[in-house]
């Protein structure tokens, strides 16, 4: 490890949210012994106002509009520590990002809607083969801003190396334009393929631009490696570069997945551009991911949805009309429909998604995800669906990246299995996101089923319906069981009482972690 990475996963650490947190509770220990051992005079009437205060704000999140778990994460903490709980809710109750960042969310979002108004003919043809679909397509519309669309070939890819391969090949195709917009942007085997295609295409006269997220590259990618970027000819944005002092507030991440072509291929998933995700470099085990290529009318919402956030970091007006695609669309069946998820709206896009594949099951509902955080809106769902007949199967890491979403999952799966819900764990870490329901209706995406992929993240996915790639998604699921173990309830009674413990302090944390 070089000096300037040292220095920035230090930087990281003693900044970060979960510090900040740390050092709190701290504090909260600090004052109540004071309180016991009566070291301090003032310890006392500082604790009885802190109490005052606690109880005023746990009042006011009571009546906010926000999700209700978000509000018992904060309430029973306000009202148990008063003195870590208020400190930390004026230090991180900005989650939801600043007044002038949505405003400028919401205008972009104005401005680009003319661009993806939605086809009535495609409409048309979705009444008379889907009508229950046609709800989410009218709620797609006219909340999220993005159009079903017809013409458009799917091809799933069930691990990182094969969309790697599928985008390379793609990529040097490239006579227009190349958007990208990832997370996590590390070096290594994948990124340097990549760099060089890229700069080739830039000597070319292509336009190439690339961004990725602050936090998510920051410990993997030099200092100011977006200049070194730009001096090369690719345009490069770092969205919401981490900054220190200011950490605590920078929830807002962009989590997306996406790469443009020529406005005619998109891909989207769980792969983002480093070694680990084609297994070049082991961590957790096997890496486990999916992602989709999109050609046809489908990938217009993806061009739109990249330059919508590129606008709102560049600062510089796009040329819509200019980046249509070019070649001519093909024939295909089904519907899809690419969109995106925004925290700087009302709308819980990826959640209202999620919530009506569960609800027109009728056979199964398979699920992959790294993290298993789900809502009470979400185990409702699933237990309906449960209770009405359906196969439910979710599919989780028996590797994790992070120990304590791990032991938060684990504090659901009793809850679930008593329901009925079939839960595994993959001998490696999974990193897909993907829902598949009886051959029919899919998703592959970013939305992760946890608080920040549901309220906190910039997200983006693909919905399928009857585009015949449904079947592929659910055979992938069917094969990656062979490499799972079922947990069962003889498993959670094996849990050790600190296990559990932990389990049930982190879950009731939860939706501020």
């Amino acid at each position: 490890m070089n000096r300037s990475t040292f220095w920035k996963k230090l930087a990281r650490i003693l900044f970060s949210q979960k510090t900040t947190i740390i050092m709190l509770l701290l504090l909260q220990i600090f004052f109540i012994m004071s309180m016991i051992l009566g070291a301090l005079d003032f310890t006392q009437l500082t604790y009885y106002l802190l109490s005052a205060l606690g109880l005023i704000l746990a009042v006011y999140i009571c009546n906010q509009d926000v999700n209700p778990g978000y509000k018992l994460a904060w309430v029973i903490p306000l009202l148990a520590i008063p003195l870590f709980s208020t400190v930390a809710y004026f230090i991180l109750s900005n989650q939801y990002s600043t007044r002038a960042a949505r405003k400028k969310h919401i205008q972009t979002c104005e401005k680009t809607a003319p661009y993806l108004r939605q086809d009535p003919r495609v409409i048309s043809s979705l009444i008379i083969e889907n009508n229950s679909l046609l709800k989410l397509s009218q709620y797609l519309d006219k909340f999220a801003g993005y159009p079903t669309c017809c013409n458009t070939t799917v091809e799933y890819f069930s691990g990182g190396a094969k969309k790697f391969k599928a985008m390379v090949r793609e990529l040097r195709k490239a006579e227009r334009f190349i958007f990208m917009e990832y997370f996590i942007v590390g070096e290594g085997e994948m990124w340097n393929v990549i760099e060089s295609i890229l700069m080739e295409k830039v000597r070319e006269g292509v336009d190439v631009r690339l961004m990725y997220d602050g936090m998510g590259s920051l410990d993997i990618l030099p200092l100011r490696y977006d200049k070194k970027l730009r001096e090369e000819g690719i345009k490069c944005h770092v969205f919401n570069p981490f900054r220190p002092l200011l950490s605590s507030i920078q929830n807002n991440r962009d989590h997306r997945k996406i790469c443009v072509i020529d406005g005619n291929v998109a891909f989207t998933g769980g792969v983002n551009i480093a070694d680990e995700y084609i297994n070049r470099i082991n961590r957790f085990g096997y890496w486990k991911d999916s992602a989709v290529m999109l050609k046809g009318d489908a990938v217009w919402n993806f061009t739109v949805m990249f330059l919508q956030m590129w606008e709102i970091v560049d600062g510089e007006p796009n040329d819509y009309g200019s980046l249509r695609p070019t070649e001519s669309q093909p024939s295909a069946k089904g519907f899809v429909i690419p969109y995106g998820d925004s925290p700087l709206d009302r709308e819980n896009v990826g959640e209202m998604v999620y919530l009506d594949l569960i609800n027109h099951a009728r056979k199964y509902v398979y699920i992959t995800t790294p993290y298993l955080i789900p809502n009470n809106e979400l185990v409702t769902a699933l237990e309906y669906a449960v209770k009405s007949g359906v196969d439910v199967r979710i599919i989780t890491p028996g590797h994790p990246d992070k120990w304590y979403c791990r032991s938060i999952a684990w504090s659901y799966y009793r809850d679930l299995l008593e329901l009925g819900v079939r839960i595994y764990e993959f001998d490696g870490f999974i990193h897909a996101k993907n829902f598949v329901t009886d051959d029919k209706s899919a998703v592959v995406g970013t939305i992760n089923l946890d608080y920040r992929s549901l309220y906190l993240h910039f997200e983006c996915a693909a919905y399928m319906y009857g585009t015949g790639t449904e079947p592929s998604i659910r055979r992938d699921f069917e094969a990656t069981l062979e490499h799972c173990r079922e947990i069962t309830l003889a498993d959670c009674d094996k849990r050790s009482m600190f296990s559990c413990a932990v389990s049930a302090v982190l879950r009731m944390f939860a939706p501020l972690l």
